[in-house]
């Protein structure tokens, strides 16, 4: 059985947020965590800093639309994720008709009935195709011909409808905007898909598993957004295969170690951005936030608050001051004087990050 700081520990290590790990790319931190939270833009860019060595926002910036190595679209949960781009269709495939079909009852409630949707998908491409990339605001402009409302949830439930279908995808920034592209054009398909059916699902644990062990099928299925038995199946296919090893109720990949070099005196100190990856993707919580403190992460509303963690474990929020200057700590204990430096560090990191991308 592993305790909880060890569990911790090699969670924050798989994260790249612990015991020294960092990445020395935008690409390579996307592809260790697989899937960087991102329904805050400047969150998932903080998410990829606090994951690598010295990634500028102009990198970033570069791995989105240059290189085109990775994208941001709607994928666990339904939520904004950043995934590896040639990770995209097969992802879309496994998830998104579940995705639609929980967005059902929605889209009737908006008047959003089949045929609507398909021909909000053909207008989509066909506007894209002649006038891409488009932000939010000029495609709803465009929905507005179909009798579309421009207030109200109906445009962004059109736009995430064509996302999930394949239409379109995330593009470049204009103007610290997000656009949408149409995704043959911005990713071409390389032919078929890398994983279907069970595959695909077997892939997405393993995946999961390499980003997030030791973990339960349990925290598999809270962060992808399918049920349990999906989660028992994809277990059952990986342990089959021999690439999955049980340590009690908790399960790692087959060949990782789980022995951890001996704590340094001074802690490894990140600053999470907002809803970070470490903070959600297991099903319960008090492995990395003490019990007491839980609720100064989680407020309430759907907020996830910035984190300063300690190898692993969090140990207080952060926020921005006045506009990229400044970052305040609010600690949930004294700050032990081996932790001070780190934070110190850790600040005026965040801090020329943030200025350099204003």
């Amino acid at each position: 059985m592993l305790d909880h700081e060890s569990v911790r520990r090699l969670r924050a290590q798989a994260q790249a947020l612990g015991d020294g790990a960092r990445e020395a790319s935008a690409e390579a931190v996307v592809r260790r965590v697989f899937a960087l939270q991102a329904q805050d833009a400047s969150a998932a860019d903080l998410g990829i800093r606090v994951r690598g060595l010295d990634i500028t926002t102009r990198a970033i910036r570069a791995a989105y639309e240059d290189e085109r190595i990775i994208v941001r679209g709607w994928y666990m949960r339904g939520t904004l994720h950043t995934i590896p781009s040639e990770d995209a269709r097969w992802v879309l495939g496994l998830l998104s008709p579940r995705l639609l079909a929980a967005t059902g009852r929605r889209y009737q409630q908006l008047g959003l009935d089949d045929d609507l949707r398909r021909r909000a998908d053909r207008l989509l491409r066909q506007v894209l195709a002649a006038h891409g990339p488009l932000t939010r605001a000029e495609l709803t402009e465009h929905l507005t011909t179909l009798g579309i409302p421009q207030d109200g949830q109906a445009p962004f439930h059109l736009i995430r409808h064509a996302a999930l279908t394949g239409v379109l995808c995330h593009g470049p920034q204009r103007a610290g905007e997000a656009t949408y592209v149409l995704l043959d054009d911005w990713l071409p398909a390389l032919g078929r898909l890398r994983w279907e059916g069970d595959a695909a699902l077997a892939e997405l644990a393993r995946r999961y598993l390499a980003a997030h062990a030791p973990a339960a099928l349990e925290d598999f299925a809270t962060w992808a957004g399918l049920p349990v038995t999906w989660a028992r199946r994809a277990w059952k296919l990986l342990a089959e295969s021999g690439v999955i090893t049980e340590y009690g109720t908790l399960t790692m990949p087959a060949g990782r170690v789980q022995e951890l070099p001996g704590l340094s005196d001074a802690p490894d100190v990140r600053m999470l951005p907002a809803y970070d990856n470490y903070l959600v993707g297991y099903r319960t919580r008090d492995v990395s936030v003490p019990a007491p403190h839980q609720a100064r992460v989680w407020p309430g509303g759907g907020l996830i608050r910035p984190t300063v963690i300690a190898d692993g474990l969090a140990i207080a929020t952060w926020s921005r001051g006045s506009g990229a200057r400044s970052i305040q700590v609010d600690a949930f204990e004294p700050v032990t004087p081996q932790a001070q430096p780190g934070i110190e560090r850790e600040k005026a990191a965040v801090v020329r990050f943030l200025q350099a991308s204003s």
